[in-house]
């Protein structure tokens, strides 16, 4: 997941409570300001006597030319780095991301993290915010979280639908509640995830529960932030998972309880860029994947030729990770 720090150097309380509100991961302080950030609320602290410390944990480099990008690697195999520059445009920040990772970009504008947290499609780890108004702040931190990233959906179209036995369903309750489009990319192989919708259409059945995706069994694939999968036995309270919706914007939520139950099951399958993948349900009328135009549709209608929204990639996964190689997933 992608760290957003914000600097408060001089010490501005108003600054340190909008980023405890608003979701910063550390504040960047100055030599005896931690103790007073951490009692306005529990947050790492970068700082000489802080959480993380400067010159051990964290070092910031100035990037003037190539021999600075060379440091910056070289620092990143052993600590974090923050680079940081007068001149935004001067940051070749292609090829130090390309070389390593443990690198952190200070900004002081929305845009320009923004162009740090996705060049290469990669990124950076994250940025540090040096704003001096607490609106701007709020304005960034709020962006930042709201798009934490792209998730490229592509259409698949509904091959065959067969029911199965029993099997270990798992449910997955956030701490946010989802919206019409909104749910979770899930599925048998890393290869293909489809959107299964959040539970959050009304229906004559039992209440909604927009908290909620009615996931698979638990030998499948759920994304989670930072371009990782995990498999759905492996949640629980307080991990995150990636919240996505039908235009492929995607955000981190919270894993609030995880409930696996004994549940009927049905096996969809799917062809989406000239190959067949699938992804196992819970067959009940209010389990949903979500077509094309963001409309969810229950696997108790959905028929076959029916167009479905997933997220195809190539190559496959080590540990959660997507590693270019060729593995088959049947």
């Amino acid at each position: 997941m992608k760290q957003i720090w914000v600097k408060v150097i001089p010490w501005k309380k108003k600054l340190v409570t909008t980023a405890l509100e608003n979701g910063a991961d550390a504040l960047v302080l100055a030599e005896g300001d931690s103790e007073k950030a951490k009692k306005l609320g529990r947050i790492p602290t970068v700082a000489p006597d802080g959480d993380l410390k400067w010159g051990e944990d964290v070092v910031e480099v100035t990037i003037r030319g190539s021999e600075d990008e060379k440091e910056v690697v070289r620092l990143a195999q052993t600590r974090k780095v923050v680079a940081t520059t007068t001149d935004w445009t001067v940051i070749p920040l292609e090829n130090i991301v390309a070389q390593t990772n443990n690198v952190l970009v200070e900004t002081s504008n929305l845009e320009d993290a923004r162009t740090a947290l996705g060049v290469l499609e990669k990124g950076v780890d994250g940025v540090v915010i040096n704003v001096s108004e607490p609106a701007e702040l709020k304005k960034i931190l709020t962006s930042l979280r709201e798009t934490g990233g792209e998730a490229p959906l592509t259409i698949g179209e509904v091959v065959s639908i067969k029911t199965l036995g029993m099997g270990d369903r798992v449910c997955i309750d956030t701490c946010t509640q989802m919206g019409k489009g909104e749910g979770m990319l899930i599925g048998n192989t890393s290869q293909a995830l489809f959107l299964v919708h959040a539970e959050s259409v009304e229906n004559p059945y039992v209440a909604t529960r927009p908290f909620r995706v009615n996931a698979g069994p638990v030998h499948a694939y759920v994304r989670v932030p930072g371009g990782k999968t995990r498999y759905l036995s492996e949640l629980k309270s307080g991990d995150e998972v990636l919240m996505v919706n039908s235009q492929g914007k995607s955000g981190p939520v919270v894993v609030g309880r995880v409930k696996i139950e004994k549940r009927p099951l049905v096996l969809i399958e799917a062809r989406a860029e000239g190959k067949v993948f699938s992804t196992i349900l819970q067959n009940a009328e209010t389990i949903r994947l979500t077509r094309p135009d963001g409309e969810p549709v229950s696997i108790v209608s959905l028929k076959e030729g029916d167009q479905v929204l997933m997220s195809v990639e190539a190559g496959g996964r080590h540990f959660g990770y997507h590693i270019e190689e060729t593995i088959t997933e049947k």
